[in-house]
């Protein structure tokens, strides 16, 4: 897979896109991840990506000009082009599954936004898929793709060690994570449940599902609901 990032602060991959499970996908060559400067495509000597939205208002709007012309840099000479994210939090929101769908191709670009946001005909014109992390206000969409290459990028064949990993995670079954354990068995009196240490595989399963639907119920009731409307739909 590769991943161009259209951001106005590239230096913040290189430490991000050389760490952990990332950088190990891309030392691996699973991930090519690119950056790409909105200013190298400004037009003016303080290469200016941004202007005083019309009709007032506070803070700056990312203009089109050096926009587009780097999403179009990023897309020329490729036989397909890249599917165009752009970061923003009018997006739709992004989970488990849009993670897994967004694994599944070859190519992303993702527009980190600042300042005020975009100029509307960027919208209009590029045609992007709208993505939000959550309900509140970054400084910039650096962070957001940050979200957006590790929860992908961790679905990628090879990727993590173990490939049952992926597949056994908080909302990889609609549901949070049952609880884990290692050693020692017994911490300052916390224990280890018996089950587990029982060595009956069925037994642990089902303790498992009955503990992440129990969490679920407890702190993300909303998940519990999809869950359940899922499987009455035959999904």
């Amino acid at each position: 897979m590769r991943i161009d990032v259209l951001t106005l602060f590239p230096e913040l991959f290189d430490t991000f896109a050389g760490t952990s499970i990332v950088g190990r996908a891309v030392s691996a060559g699973s991930v090519e991840i690119t950056c790409t400067n909105p200013r190298d495509f400004a037009q003016d000597n303080h290469r200016s990506v941004d202007d005083r939205p019309f009709g007032g208002g506070p803070g700056m709007v990312l203009s089109c000009g050096p926009i587009f012309e780097a999403v179009e840099h990023v897309r020329s000479g490729r036989e397909v082009a890249p599917t165009l994210i752009m970061l923003t939090p009018q997006g739709e929101r992004f989970d488990q599954q849009l993670a897994r769908e967004l694994s599944g191709e070859s190519d992303l670009a993702l527009l980190c936004g600042h300042y005020e946001g975009f100029d509307e005909r960027i919208r209009l014109g590029l045609n992007p898929r709208e993505v939000s992390i959550g309900d509140y206000v970054l400084s910039g969409g650096e962070t957001a793709a940050f979200v957006l290459i590790d929860a992908i990028v961790r679905l990628l064949p090879g990727v993590l060690g173990d490939p049952e990993s992926a597949l056994d995670e908080s909302f990889s079954h609609g549901l949070l994570e049952y609880p884990q354990y290692t050693r020692p068995r017994d911490f300052r009196g916390m224990a280890v449940p018996d089950i587990l240490l029982s060595g009956d595989h069925a037994k642990m399963e089902a303790w498992r599902r009955e503990q992440a639907r129990e969490r679920t119920q407890l702190r993300r009731p909303d998940l519990l609901k999809e869950d359940d409307e899922a499987g009455a739909s035959g999904e």
